[in-house]
């Protein structure tokens, strides 16, 4: 391996690490093939930093004690939206569309009311529009994928409360 493609590998990963921290991803992996018997495999990874866990707080006997609130559901977000008990997940991999066609309304904002069978996206695999119900009704409250991204099997689309 010359001294060249070292750092250009180098200069790859780094840009690889930008990509996971600019999109809040959470894991990134690549091969990138040189030739016959030479490539490069690269996973790049992140752990998100949790919240400490307050256990429990020790005061002076004097002092009078102030209860610390719980967070509430709407205050804490779960660290994988596909974990979230209104996530919308991709049933397939494919490429998002949030509208029929370009230029028409997106099927969903944030905030808006949805039915239950209304589509809230499209997923084109293999030149087949795929259109993605609503599984309940509910709000929108958050979208978490963009038009035009690809989108694997079991990917989280939307949170719907």
């Amino acid at each position: 391996m010359s001294k060249d493609t070292h750092e250009a590998d180098v200069a790859f990963i780094k840009a690889l690490a930008e990509l996971l921290r600019d999109n809040d991803l959470t894991e990134l992996q690549v091969k990138r093939d040189y030739g016959e018997d030479d490539s490069l495999n690269v996973r790049v990874s992140r752990m998100h930093p949790q919240a400490p866990v307050v256990t429990s707080v020790a005061a002076p006997a004097a002092a009078p004690v102030a209860a610390i609130p719980a967070p509430s559901a709407a205050d804490t977000l779960p660290e994988d939206p596909a974990s979230h008990p209104g996530a919308v997940t991709s049933p397939m991999v494919g490429t998002i569309y949030m509208q029929a066609e370009p230029g028409a309304p997106a099927f969903i904002t944030v905030g808006a009311q949805v039915k239950e069978g209304d589509t809230l996206v499209i997923v084109e695999a293999m030149k087949t529009m795929n259109h993605i119900p609503s599984p309940r009704a509910g709000t929108v409250k958050r979208i978490l994928v963009e038009d035009g991204a690809p989108v694997e099997y079991g990917a989280p689309l939307v949170i719907l409360e």
